[in-house]
């Protein structure tokens, strides 16, 4: 076994970067640029007391992502480490799903999710997209005015997955407001995965009694042969990634169209693709900013720093993006994947077609509907929601010609 140097030793002591502060929330470039000077790997916590390394060098996050023999997905020799109230343990304590496992249980487990997703053909989603765009539309088009956070993204990601898994639209606010709660981290994390776990048991015993044409009943009756329990978990992972992170990409890029009018206008001409707004997001403004966590097998030398067993290696999706815009500037060719942002390797998203066509259609479908969305604060005075794994709107507050889906004419 290797032994750390004493510059190695000498790390592990620095102050860590707080993301679990306010201020990380505001301005998460400043906190990227401290960790990045600190090297490759930097020293972090995602909570008080809860240390973590914090990756944002982009060749070590790629050896990171693909080195399965050094480190493991598996969090339970961290988790005999934190408190039981820690509130990042909604996010990171151990379930029997892809994202924790290694080797022949996570192919197992990633394989049964990519085939049923494989069951959802694109027009049919395309489809629940539209259909969920024109109900929160004739909701709030009359009005002249909307929170697109609150009234248009959160909600839609809420309707178009639950339709997917299952469940109705009525429980729709359930869903939203425990992943809010969860994601975030804070004072009200623990009340939130509970609210979100019985959420997600409610669905399984309603399909496990009697199964439908949905993603979670063709979970239940997989080859794979995956318990009622594994399908839980599957769900619980799927259901919360599928909304959270989906509906920030949304209200982000949304957020940057609308403070960038020429931007706009070539988008509602159809001289620019939508693909092309979603895409700047993920290399900008990644809405899972902070995730992708590893933890070392034993202990081990990293790009020069000492890792030890136990301790979180998170990726810096935010910050790779971050860097390479600063090292690279703004104009990439459009299918520029430097950003990272569905990682990869063994654990690359399995679903990145779904998550873009999902996030495209509604941008394209809303922007039809309210070609004249106008902001109602400039991009720097938006808030952001606290919480060290994501980067999330409060809130983006828009003007427009009243307008209703279903008046003469104002269909697209």
């Amino acid at each position: 076994m290797t032994h750390p140097s004493p510059a190695e030793r000498a790390f592990s002591l620095a102050a860590p970067v707080r993301l679990w502060e306010d201020g990380f929330a505001r301005d998460p470039y400043s906190c990227y640029a401290a960790l990045r000077a600190q090297g490759p790997v930097g020293w972090a916590e995602l909570a008080p007391g809860v240390p973590a390394y914090v990756v944002t060098d982009r060749r070590a996050a790629l050896d990171l992502l693909h080195d399965t023999e050094t480190f493991s997905h598996d969090p339970r020799p961290w988790e005999a480490t934190v408190p039981d109230d820690s509130p990042v343990l909604g996010m990171m304590r151990w379930r029997p799903n892809t994202l924790f496992a290694d080797g022949t249980a996570h192919l197992r487990y990633r394989t049964s999710l990519i085939d049923a997703f494989d069951l959802v053909e694109p027009h049919d989603l395309r489809a629940r997209v539209h259909r969920a765009v024109h109900l929160l539309v004739s909701r709030f088009g009359p009005r002249g005015e909307a929170d697109l956070v609150g009234e248009f993204t959160r909600p839609l990601m809420a309707l178009v997955f639950n339709s997917l898994f299952g469940l109705p639209d009525s429980a729709g606010d359930r869903l939203d407001a425990a992943l809010g709660k969860l994601i975030e981290g804070g004072a009200q994390a623990a009340a939130g995965e509970a609210e979100y776990g019985g959420y997600v048991l409610e669905l399984i015993a309603a399909k496990t009694e009697r199964r439908g044409d949905d993603l979670t009943s063709w979970l239940l009756d997989h080859p794979a042969g995956l318990t009622p329990e594994e399908v839980t978990w599957q769900v619980f992972l799927t259901l919360g990634a599928g909304h959270e992170p989906t509906a920030n990409l949304v209200s982000n890029a949304l957020s940057r169209i609308l403070g960038n009018p020429a931007f706009y206008s070539t988008l509602t001409s159809g001289a620019r693709p939508v693909t092309d707004a979603v895409l700047e997001v993920l290399r900008h403004e990644t809405p899972l900013a902070n995730y992708g966590i590893h933890f070392a097998r034993r202990p081990v030398t990293f790009h020069g720093v000492w890792i030890r067993a136990a301790v979180p290696v998170v990726i810096s999706y935010g910050a790779l993006a971050h860097a390479a815009e600063q090292e690279r500037g703004a104009e990439r060719h459009p299918s520029d994947a430097s950003h990272l942002s569905w990682s990869a390797g063994p654990h690359a998203c399995p679903v990145k077609q779904h998550t873009l066509l999902i996030a495209t259609e509604a941008i394209e479908r809303l922007t039809q509907w309210l070609p004249d969305l106008e902001p109602v604060l400039p991009r720097e005075r938006l808030s952001w929601r606290p919480g060290p794994f994501h980067r999330s709107l409060t809130a983006l507050p828009v003007r427009f010609s009243p307008r209703s889906p279903d008046q003469p004419g104002g269909r697209p």
